[in-house]
Parts: structure tokens; sequence; C-alpha cells
């Protein structure tokens, strides 16, 4: 028997395809490195501010400015840390280059705590009792009254601000947690959006099967339409909680008293206190990193969710 060899191939598909074992060859494309020079380029911007606020908190107040070209820390201390934190006497804080004014962190951090989160349980809940009604509940006018409501979208913050600000002061909340919280505490046109987007995706058969075992519509949404919307619940309260968090304006307008003043307010009216004449950057930058602390450790763990839910709901 005469064996034939094999018939040469010209496909260029054939001809590129890498054999099984054959090493990469390293080369690297020109427009690949471009991407990685990028990339690299954008993360050092990107991180810079994150670095000098790191750098000013570990410096002496009174060597900032000798040293204002430098990228370490000038005079390296913790001094600031301890300013801020109440380790320190006013007079120490003088002495260590600090203004002497005072910042009550621990009260400021318990206001933020106590703002951030009863905003977060509160707009999740009822956003998910609203996303749950426009999804599945059937009634009149149901789609046009989302469409209006979908609409708010497109109204800047800005514009309400005002109405807000008059109708707390006629309820007499002013300087109080619920004043601060009241506006964001029952929904957001986003946040029912963003659930009644999932809860479209849920099958129906599932709450067909429930409600012919006897499940009333309560029953269905706490036992099955919650539990399988776990992740875009979690996605959902990480993303009101940071908002809830960095949120600046609205704060300052209706909690001046100390006793409900957040942690962004105090530290701009800590930047304004300026006996001396001069702020203490170093102290400043200490409480503001000591402030993003606790949204760095959630970034930190639940990052890669945080990222998904951008890229899902298409927010920047």
């Amino acid at each position: 028997m005469t064996i034939l060899p094999a018939a040469a191939t010209t496909d260029p598909s054939v001809l590129n395809r890498k054999q099984p074992g054959t090493r990469p060859t390293g080369r690297i494309s020109l427009g690949r490195a471009a991407a990685w020079a990028f990339m690299v380029l954008t993360s050092l911007m990107t991180l810079f501010p994150f670095y000098w606020m790191l750098r000013t908190a570990l410096s002496n107040t009174k060597s900032l400015a000798a040293n204002s070209d430098s990228f370490l820390p000038a005079d390296l201390t913790l001094g600031a840390f301890q300013r801020v934190l109440g380790l320190s006497t006013t007079a120490e804080a003088i002495a260590q280059g600090g203004s002497g004014a005072n910042v009550n962190f621990w009260l400021y951090l318990r206001n933020s705590l106590v703002v951030a989160t009863t905003t977060t349980v509160g707009q999740v809940f009822f956003c998910a009792l609203a996303a749950y009604a426009f999804a599945r509940l059937s009634w009149p006018g149901r789609d046009k009254l989302f469409f209006a409501f979908i609409t708010a979208l497109m109204v800047p913050p800005i514009f309400t601000t005002l109405p807000n600000f008059i109708l707390i002061k006629d309820l007499g909340l002013l300087d109080s947690y619920l004043g601060i919280v009241l506006p964001t505490l029952l929904m957001t046109p986003f946040s029912v959006f963003f659930l009644r987007q999932f809860f479209l995706g849920i099958p129906k058969e599932m709450e067909e099967a429930a409600m012919i075992d006897g499940a009333g519509r309560f029953r269905v949404f706490f036992t099955i339409i919650l539990p399988m919307s776990a992740a875009p619940i979690t996605t959902l309260s990480l993303l009101t909680y940071i908002a809830s968090w960095n949120d600046y304006f609205w704060p300052l307008l209706v909690g001046k008293a100390e006793s409900v003043r957040v942690l962004t307010v105090a530290l701009g009216i800590f930047r304004s206190q300026t006996p001396q004449g001069s702020p203490d950057w170093a102290g400043l930058m200490a409480a503001t990193l000591i402030a993003a602390l606790p949204i760095l450790v959630l970034y930190a763990f639940l990052g890669r969710r945080i990222i998904n839910s951008i890229g899902f709901s298409g927010i920047k």
C-alpha cells in the first residue's frame, strides 16, 4: 500500500494558526504599547491627587511652604492625624503648624454614618416596592406614569433644590436628620429605573406558581423577588451610600447645626477657620483622608461589583 503526502493548504487562517505547544514570540505591537502607555499615564494622573493628599497629611504645616516643590512629606509627622482625632491640645496643634481650629471628628463621622445609612435603607426599600409595581402590577396609566417619572432624570438637581429647601423650612425640619435625608429617603427616578429593569427579567412563571399555591403579592415580593434580586440591590445600595456620603450642598443648606453636621460640611468649615490667616492644610488633608476611608474600604472589597453596576446602568 502506498502512503500519499498530505495536501498543502493555502488558507491564511490555517497558515497563521498557532500550533499547540508553541511559545509566544514576545513581540508587542505598537498599538498595544501605546494603549499600555496611555493607561499607565491616566492611572498616574488619577492617583496623583491621592498621593499628594497623603503627602500633605504626613507633613508639618510650617514646613509645607518651604518644601512645596518636594514630592516627599515635609518634616514627616503624624501630628495632623493627632489634631484631627483630638489627641493633641490647642497649644500643641499651633506649635505643630495647625490653625488652632477644632474638628469634632467623631461627632461628624457619626452624623455622616446616620445620614448615609438612613438614606440608603429607605431609598432602596421604597424604590424596590415602586419598581416592582411598575414591572409586574397592571393598573391604568402605569406606563404613562412611569414615563413621566423617568422624565425627572433629565431635570438638573439644582432646579429642585430651592423648592425642597422651602418645603423643609415650612415643615420645621431645618437642622435635623430628617430634613437632610427626606428629599432622597423615599425614592429617586434612577433607583426605580435600575431595579425595574432587573425585575422585568425575572420569569413570571415563578410568581404565578407561588400565587397558585396561595401566596399573595407581598409574600411573592419578599420571599421570591427580593432574594433573587440580591445582586442589583447590593449594587444600588453601594451607589446610594457613596452618593449620600459625598453629598455636600444639600447638607450645607439644611444641616448647619453642629449636632447634625456631616463630615463633608465640617471639612469646608474647618478650612474656613483660619485664626492665623493660613489654613491648616496638613490637618485638612488628614481629615479628608480619614473621611474617605469608609468609601475606600467599600471599594476595596466590592470594587468589581461597583464597576459592573456602572457598566450596567450607563452612569459616569
